[in-house]
């Protein structure tokens, strides 16, 4: 154990870049990854794991083929595998993300907003 703590707010500031991941920690399969999300997604899914949003600051939605579910500022919500979503951001918004390691942020419909992955910051 390394015993550093991880400051969001200060790994927040180490990158731009919207819809690209970064991860900040792994817990067994897991990592737990920070995320600038702007405009809108692409509609996705993962078949094979669920995926967690928390809303750090600002606010967020996740549009689903047949609802559209509102985050805010300390809010989370968990997609469940294989169900279509699409994340949209008015205004900038952080976001961490959980789901394992190796997971393909636009999952199997690829497409230019697909990012690297196991990037750290």
């Amino acid at each position: 154990m390394d015993g550093n703590v991880i400051n969001l707010k200060d790994k927040l500031t180490k990158f731009s870049e919207h819809w690209s991941p970064r991860v900040i920690a792994e817990m067994n399969d897991y990592q737990f990854k920070l995320a600038k999300f702007k405009d809108e997604f692409v509609w996705h899914d993962h078949q094979d794991t669920d995926e967690v949003f928390l809303v750090i600051h600002g606010s967020m939605s996740i549009e689903f083929t047949d609802k559209t579910v509102e985050l805010n500022e300390g809010e989370m919500f968990v997609v469940p595998k294989g169900v279509k979503h699409k994340p949209v951001a008015e205004q900038e918004c952080h976001v961490l993300l959980v789901e394992p390691r190796g997971v393909v942020n636009t999952g199997e419909s690829g497409g230019d907003l697909t990012a690297q992955n196991d990037v750290w910051v």
